[in-house]
């Protein structure tokens, strides 16, 4: 009879949890959407503004800046307004952001761009921030791992989406366009940019009431006195070797993430690729297949540490045939995409979107590493791993700093991941392993 009984609860609290985690897997995909769209907004922008490689970059600083600035704040807010209301806050914060492409696409003011992307990075914080501890507290701790991976899975696989829905509803009209931009051209390209950020802000407006009005159980705000301690506890926990060059090799592997997901498709502009605004999916696509790859083979077939090691080899290999590739090779896609009907790319942009197999698995790998030992400190060193995320605004500047100053240009951008895969190769093979700076 109780065995019964206790079947009979598991299977409530699956179905209770059901509804729960598909709301969360869709802001999730949400998350995704919103943030690898920037891969087509990128080039596209330096196509109508007319930008240099450096101030093309700002797009992303912009963007990702805003998680430096407000993680802390977006904790504070949902201490205050809770979990659930924090979701809708951060999607009402996202709406915003959107609508403010509106009268930047009216006016052509690169800094009103900028705003809405630091006012969009902005909401995204905060709904990550809340959205967040649900994958881990909505199920059973024992299948928590497994759920992070389905929602990391999902992220990028609206890394796939979001340049394919880019393209078809701004960039459709466009194919034609090349050379120097007439006038007309840059008004008329401005101008479609605006009825998709509206029916976006909308949409994202609805689902904030959706999730405002929805079931979802509100989880336990921690106590001030948490905060607190957390905060008496950053000094300890940063005297962790393996907890602070964890920070920085996050930081670093966000930086090569974003460069090799949200430059690509500038970089395609400048070979003269015509679907440059979906290049950003190839190298989704490569993370999604490294995602997969993780899930199956660690730690049955290889270690944590072991995959990180062969992730920051791959990266380093493959940033060097970037820097020294022809441009006008198409080996790769004949090898592996024109068979199946795709497109003849470039050598080049083949191995950026393969830097996503370099890179998928980096985060899951850094982790459990950086928190390895850290005890009553595993709260404040997570909070200071997550603000490795920063490294995506810095990443993109220094390569649009170094494509301007270089003589490979663009191509030579790319030389700035090499020092960012040498400290996460470090740090698998001996970073993670340092319990004293002795």
């Amino acid at each position: 009879m109780e065995n019964t009984m206790n079947s009979e609860n598991t299977q409530n609290t699956s179905k209770s949890n059901a509804l729960p985690m598909i709301i969360v897997a869709g802001l999730f995909f949400i998350l995704g959407f919103a943030t690898w769209l920037n891969g087509s907004l990128m080039p596209y922008l330096k196509q109508i503004l007319q930008l240099t490689p450096f101030e093309a970059s700002l797009i992303l600083f912009s963007f990702y800046i805003a998680v430096t600035f407000t993680a802390l704040p977006s904790a504070a807010i949902i201490r205050k307004v809770g979990y659930k209301n924090g979701m809708a806050l951060g999607m009402a914060v996202m709406m915003v952001g959107g609508l403010l492409f509106i009268p930047a696409a009216k006016t052509q003011v690169f800094a009103l761009f900028l705003f809405a992307q630091l006012v969009m990075g902005s909401g995204i914080t905060l709904l990550q921030t809340a959205v967040n501890p649900y994958v881990v507290r909505i199920g059973p701790e024992e299948s928590a791992a497994a759920r992070i991976s389905i929602m990391g899975i999902l992220n990028k696989g609206a890394g796939v989406v979001a340049p394919i829905v880019f393209t078809a509803l701004i960039l459709s009209g466009f194919k034609d366009v090349t050379g120097e931009l007439t006038t007309e051209q840059i008004n008329d390209m401005a101008n479609s940019l605006v009825l998709p950020y509206l029916g976006m802000a909308i949409f994202i407006g609805l689902l904030a009431l959706a999730v405002k009005k929805s079931p979802l159980p509100e989880l336990a705000i921690e106590e001030d006195t948490e905060e607190t301690r957390a905060k008496g506890h950053t000094k300890e926990a940063l005297s962790h070797p393996n907890l602070a060059l964890g920070v920085v090799a996050l930081f670093f592997y966000v930086a090569v993430e974003v460069i090799a997901g949200d430059t690509i498709g500038t970089f395609a502009l400048s070979l003269g690729v015509e679907d440059y605004s979906v290049m950003t999916s190839y190298t989704m696509i490569c993370m999604v297949v490294g995602y997969i790859l993780g899930i199956a083979l660690i730690p049955k077939f290889i270690s944590q540490e072991k995959a990180l090691m062969v992730s920051a080899i791959l990266g380093l290999l493959l940033t060097f045939g970037i820097v020294t590739g022809d441009n006008t090779s198409f080996a790769i896609a004949n090898a592996t995409l024109v068979p199946f009907g795709g497109p003849q790319l470039p050598d080049t942009l083949m191995m950026i979107a393969f830097l996503g197999l370099a890179n998928a698995i980096v985060w899951p790998a850094v982790f459990p590493l950086a928190l390895s030992g850290m005890g009553k400190l595993t709260s404040t060193g997570s909070a200071l791993l997550v603000m490795g995320i920063s490294g995506g605004a810095f990443g993109p500047l220094f390569w649009g700093l170094t494509s301007s100053t270089t003589d490979l240009g663009m191509q030579g951008g790319y030389l700035v991941m090499f020092p960012c895969y040498l400290f996460i190769l470090f740090y698998a093979v001996k970073g993670h392993k340092m319990r004293s700076w002795k």
